[in-house]
C-alpha cells in the first residue's frame, strides 16, 4: 500500500526556462530548467513503471526518437519509450514535430540529417493548452520553443537524437534510425468523457491517461488498485494529509485515498499504466476494497 507524495527534480536544459511560475516554484536560480521529473525517493523503493515531468521551451528541443519495448530489450534496457504530451500553455504560433510528412527508408533517412533537410521532413502541428498528444515508441518527434507540457511516459531515458540545432551534443544516428519507424504518427483516437468529472485523454498500449475536474469544495475519493499518479495542473486539493498545490504529484498504489478540492476547484492529471479502471468514488460511496481499509487522508505513505 503506498501513499506518497514524489520529489520534484529541477533538471537543467539548454532549450529550457528560468520562470516556471506558475506551474512550479522551483525556478528562480537563474539556471534554464528544461524539465520537473516527479520521482519516489529512497534507495529501497520499487522503480515505477511510468515517469511524469514537466517540460518547459524557452527554444526548440531535439528532434529525437525513443525505441520501442522489443528494439530496448535488445539493447539490455527493461523497456521502451512511449510518450504522452498534454499542453498546459503555448505561445501563438507553437509547434510540436509529430512523426514525418511521409515514409522513409532508412537511406533516405539518414541522407536527410546528413544534408540537413530533417526539418522540413517533420510534420509540424500548431498546439495549444488543452491538447493531448500521444507519441508512441519509434516516432520522429519535437517539441518547439514556447510550450509547457505535462509529460507521462514509460519510465526510461533512452533518447536518439537525429537533429540538434547546432547544440554541442551528440547525435545518436546509428541507434534512432534503428529504434525509428521513419513515417507518419498512427492516429490517435478523441477524448471522452467518462463522467462528469472524468476525461479519458488516452487509452494508450502502454498506460492510461485521464483528466479530474472537481468542483470547489468536491469531496471525492481516489481507489488506486495499481500504481497511480495524480498530477495537479490546476487549481488545489487538501489529500494525503495536507494541502497540495499546482506542480505537485501524488503516487498512490493498492490503496484509497481522499480528495477534498479547494476553493478554486482541482484540475489533474491521473496516469496509470492500464487497463482503463474506475478510480473515482464519492465520498459517502461504499468501498469494500480490503486495500482501502484503514487508508485515507491521513496517511502518507506505507
Amino acid at each position: 500500500m503506498t501513499i506518497e507524495w514524489a520529489y520534484a527534480t529541477p533538471v537543467a536544459k539548454p532549450w529550457g526556462k528560468v520562470d516556471l511560475r506558475p506551474w512550479s516554484e522551483l525556478g528562480g536560480s537563474g539556471e534554464a530548467i528544461g524539465e520537473i521529473r516527479f520521482e519516489r525517493m529512497g534507495r529501497d523503493v520499487a522503480r515505477p513503471a511510468l515517469l511524469l515531468k514537466l517540460l518547459f521551451t524557452a527554444e526548440a528541443l531535439s528532434i529525437q526518437v525513443h525505441p520501442d519495448d522489443a528494439r530496448a530489450s535488445a539493447m539490455g534496457l527493461p523497456n521502451g519509450k512511449s510518450e504522452a504530451w498534454y499542453v498546459l500553455d503555448a505561445r501563438p504560433g507553437a509547434e510540436v514535430g509529430l512523426g514525418l510528412l511521409r515514409t522513409l527508408n532508412n537511406q533516405a533517412l539518414r541522407a536527410a540529417v546528413e544534408d540537413g533537410g530533417m526539418v522540413g521532413l517533420v510534420n509540424w502541428v500548431g498546439v495549444r493548452p488543452g491538447d493531448f498528444l500521444s507519441v508512441p515508441a519509434g516516432t520522429i518527434h519535437a517539441l518547439g520553443g514556447g510550450i509547457v507540457v505535462a509529460e507521462v511516459q514509460q519510465n526510461s531515458d533512452a533518447t536518439f537524437r537525429l537533429f540538434d540545432y547546432g547544440r554541442p551534443r551528440p547525435l545518436h544516428l546509428d541507434e534512432a534510425i534503428a529504434a525509428s519507424h521513419a513515417g507518419p504518427r498512427p492516429p490517435q483516437a478523441a477524448p471522452r468523457q467518462l463522467g462528469a468529472h472524468r476525461t479519458l485523454l488516452g487509452d494508450l498500449p502502454c498506460f492510461v491517461v485521464e483528466a479530474l475536474d472537481l468542483a470547489p469544495g468536491a469531496d471525492w475519493r481516489l481507489h488506486a488498485r495499481q500504481e497511480t499518479w495524480l498530477l495537479i495542473i490546476g487549481g488545489g486539493a487538501y489529500c494525503a494529509g495536507r494541502e497540495a498545490r499546482c506542480g505537485e504529484a501524488l503516487l498512490v498504489e493498492a490503496a484509497t485515498v481522499n480528495i477534498l478540492a479547494g476553493p478554486g476547484g482541482l484540475r489533474a492529471l491521473v496516469a496509470y499504466p492500464g487497463p482503463l479502471q474506475d478510480l473515482l468514488l464519492e465520498a459517502g460511496a461504499a468501498d469494500l476494497s480490503p486495500q482501502a481499509c484503514g487508508a485515507d487522508a491521513a496517511g502518507l505513505a506505507a
